[in-house]
């Protein structure tokens, strides 16, 4: 078997604490030693029941812990989780991925600490299909992104615009431009393209599309991809978490398989 590794968790919410349960339960390769949360005795009282009862600790304290450090926070904490974890050469797995791409300079600081920044699937079909599409010509890369109302409620781009979806009853288009300015107007929804436009053309050529529609119960994105070798045409539509209807509930099972995949003696998928 390969090498234990340690893992710490940022953040406990609809993402932390199931993906903290799975690894409480057993996974080869990977123990959880170190979780953190915004209130620490909430954390405490959910980990209480674990087998083996991680360590609470600040945001930037997991690093000191845990070979593995993910982000599984409020996008406002990105930064300072990020940075504990390169700095200390760890590898930084992030659920927050748009708010990654505001911040490149990451990548070259862990080049420069020999930290690894890991980019989980997420709720995206197909990241494997792009990557490949990428290592040739590609014209485009669009995504289009379909959410209940609520699901979107509270993102800075609404708020600045001043775009009320109150009592919406039909699909209504609320943001259309690269996914480098998705990112920053919908920092909670559009983890989804910013995975997309890092395996592909980069996020001032990757398109997206939002809409608003109350006519789905799932968050649901469809990419299309044209390229020399290859056109693709995907749609996947997540259920939503109970927790947080911004995230998907395949999100945390994403994150534990993207967790595998880096002690696992058989690896499917680049």
């Amino acid at each position: 078997m390969a090498q234990e590794l340690t893992v710490g968790i940022a953040g406990l919410g609809a993402i932390g604490l199931h993906l903290a349960r799975a690894l409480d339960r057993g996974v080869d390769g990977l123990r959880l030693v170190a979780v953190s949360a915004k209130d620490q005795a909430k954390a405490a009282a959910n980990v209480a029941g674990f087998q083996a009862k991680p360590a609470i600790t600040g945001l930037a304290e997991l690093a000191e812990h845990a070979d593995i450090v993910v982000e599984a926070a409020p996008a406002a904490v990105f930064e300072e989780v990020a940075t504990a974890a390169i700095m200390r050469g760890r590898i930084f797995v992030p659920s927050s991925v748009g708010a990654l791409l505001p911040r490149m300079h990451l990548v070259e600081r862990a080049r420069q600490n020999g930290a690894r920044i890991v980019v989980p699937t997420g709720a995206l079909l197909g990241l494997d299909a792009v990557r490949a599409a990428a290592e040739g010509a590609v014209s485009s890369v669009t995504i289009e992104t379909r959410k209940p109302p609520a699901g979107l409620a509270g993102a800075p781009y609404l708020e600045i615009n001043k775009i009320d979806l109150t009592g919406v009853d039909s699909p209504r288009l609320v943001f259309k431009g690269n996914a480098f300015d998705a990112a920053q107007g919908f920092p909670a929804n559009v983890n989804v393209a910013a995975a997309l436009a890092l395996a592909g053309i980069g996020p001032e050529r990757t398109m997206v599309e939002i809409w608003a529609d109350p006519g789905v119960t799932r968050n649901t994105h469809t990419i299309r991809v044209e390229a020399d070798e290859v056109r693709l045409t995907m749609t996947i539509e997540n259920v939503p978490s109970v927790e947080n209807p911004r995230t998907g509930r395949i999100t945390p099972l994403s994150i534990l398989a993207c967790l595998r995949g880096l002690t696992s003696t058989l690896k499917v998928g680049s």
